[in-house]
């Protein structure tokens, strides 16, 4: 059986402003969840009151997969390490480049138009998996994804995200990055596609920490710009087909 899971097409917004709309998911599943362990949870759906239909609410919350595109902006992770950051913070504020450290996984990364980034602000207990097969789901979606367009994504054992030539240490090259949070196996942040990405914001850090790779886009490797919509249409088949989601509306 499907899982049923919001669709929601952020479009083009700053990160701080998706970053809070996670978290008000994020924390609105968290709350779901503990009351759908009390024995009250009958009695509650079965109320009627003002107060107590809001308890209905948050006890039906609902799950989401967000997508959108971000202004420049660098994202720090809770494990990450500042001196990845090559350019000093005032720099960045000059170039229109926001900063932010987050509470996800993983070193530092670059969002920025003409990339797809996508939020699964999902439980993993509905869908029977752990974070490790989560994360390596997010991997295959995004290599099914780019098998439509011709490109051979791959994986790397020591190393999240999606990479091409993984395994040649002069030319292995991460065409997506992925950093992810989970409390109560509820998961917030998720995956960034390279598709007509500025590559040059790279030059500015050691994105996610390497010194001796490099990034790619589907833009570098095709040699042509890449219909951004049609990719996020083929990236939502692929979520369909890796987790077993139906779609629903807001």
């Amino acid at each position: 059986m499907s899982k049923e899971v919001v669709l929601e097409d952020l479009g083009k917004i700053r990160y701080k402003k998706a970053w809070d709309y996670q978290e008000e998911i994020f924390q609105k599943l968290i709350k779901a969840k503990a009351l759908k362990s009390e024995k009250r949870r009958i009695e509650l759906l079965q109320t009627s009151s003002t107060e107590e239909n809001e308890i209905r609410d948050t006890v039906l919350a609902k799950q989401y997969l967000l997508f959108c595109e971000h202004d420049h902006v660098y994202t720090l992770g809770k494990s990450g390490n500042k001196q990845n950051l090559l350019i000093a913070r005032n720099i960045c504020e000059s170039r229109g480049i926001d900063l932010h450290e987050i509470d996800r996984g993983g070193d530092i990364t670059y969002h920025g138009p003409g990339q797809i980034v996508v939020y699964p602000i999902i439980d993993l207990e509905e869908f029977y998996i752990g974070i490790k097969s989560y994360i390596s789901m997010l991997e295959d979606v995004v290599i099914e994804t780019l098998k439509s367009f011709g490109i051979k994504g791959e994986k790397d054992g020591k190393a999240m995200g999606v990479w091409l030539d993984a395994e040649n240490s002069i030319k292995a090259r991460k065409i997506c990055a992925i950093g992810v949070k989970a409390s109560r196996y509820i998961t917030m942040h998720g995956l960034a596609l390279n598709v007509n990405t500025d590559l040059s914001y790279f030059d500015y850090i050691n994105p996610c920490g390497f010194t001796d790779r490099g990034v790619t886009s589907m833009e570098k490797e095709l040699n042509m710009k890449v219909d951004l919509k049609e990719v996020s249409e083929i990236m939502k088949n692929s979520f369909e087909n890796v987790f077993g989601i139906k779609w629903i509306e807001p």
